[in-house]
């Protein structure tokens, strides 16, 4: 599991669609599409149902967003208090 799928996954949840998480953090909605999916990959479920009007969270994908968004606060603050190289 990488930072960039746990941001993908977060941002979709928070905004419900691909395209405007996409857009929000500078990237190719298919590039989220790809992040999701190795996500649902590594984990065994699946995180959204998708359709015409956007992306909802499952049961499963609501049960590990608080996880998603603590692991993120950590890599925050990891990234707080170190110095760039």
């Amino acid at each position: 599991m990488h930072e960039r799928e746990f941001r993908a996954f977060v941002s979709v949840a928070e905004i419900g669609r691909m395209d405007q998480a996409a857009k929000a953090l500078g990237y190719s909605q298919p590039a989220i599409s790809y992040q999701i999916k190795c996500l649902e990959q590594m984990l065994g479920a699946k995180l959204f149902t998708r359709d015409s009007t956007g992306a909802r969270l499952t049961r499963e994908g609501r049960m590990i967003l608080p996880s998603a968004r603590a692991v993120l606060a950590l890599i925050d603050s990891m990234k707080g208090v170190c110095t760039p190289v």
